[in-house]
């Protein structure tokens, strides 16, 4: 699967229902090139531009499924939303 297919896909957090966004960004690990997370715009952000400077940062790891049109995660919302570093 190509990055564009996945920034289609809308996150769903299966702990609590809500629909969390698109993916905007990868973090990975530049040494074994594994990616380490996922980055969705935090609440009220545009296209990871207006709004606030939150952001989510899923583990790789807490990603349940990946299916045709959603990607389901399975995370605490405490565990993952992060000030925006810039």
């Amino acid at each position: 699967m190509r990055l564009c297919e996945l920034r289609e896909k809308e996150v769903i957090n299966i702990c609590d229902g809500k629909r969390l966004g698109c993916i905007v960004d990868l973090e990975f690990d530049v040494c074994t090139g594994k990616i380490e997370a996922v980055i969705i715009p935090g609440p009220g952000k545009i296209w990871g531009f207006l709004g606030t400077e939150c952001e989510y940062v899923i583990p790789f790891a807490c990603i349940r499924k990946i299916g045709p049109d959603i990607v389901l995660v399975e995370i605490q919302e405490e565990k993952f939303l992060h000030k925006n570093s810039s």
